[in-house]
């Protein structure tokens, strides 16, 4: 008996492929977001997608990692940092 939620789907073409879309509950559940790298095995008859890795960060996500401390502050320096001639 399945633990989470659970979705009847269809499978779909997908050029020379097949798709199966997973819903937006079931995903949560599984921890599963855009550009995760996921592991697909065949068990028994069924299909198992399982997520491995670390999951692609969108921006904002990027963002709201950066801790100034760690990565010196700023990329851009706003006064001289050289011999620069102006």
């Amino acid at each position: 008996m399945p633990k989470g939620p659970t979705a009847s789907l269809k499978v779909k073409e997908w050029g020379n492929s097949l798709a199966v879309r997973i819903r937006a509950t079931v995903a949560r559940s599984a921890h599963l977001s855009e550009g995760q790298p996921v592991l697909i095995a065949v068990q028994d008859e069924s299909v198992a997608v399982k997520p491995v890795g670390t999951p692609k960060l969108k921006f904002a996500q990027r963002l709201a990692r950066f801790d100034p401390k760690k990565h010196r502050g700023e990329l851009m320096p706003t006064g001289r940092t050289g011999a620069e001639v102006f």
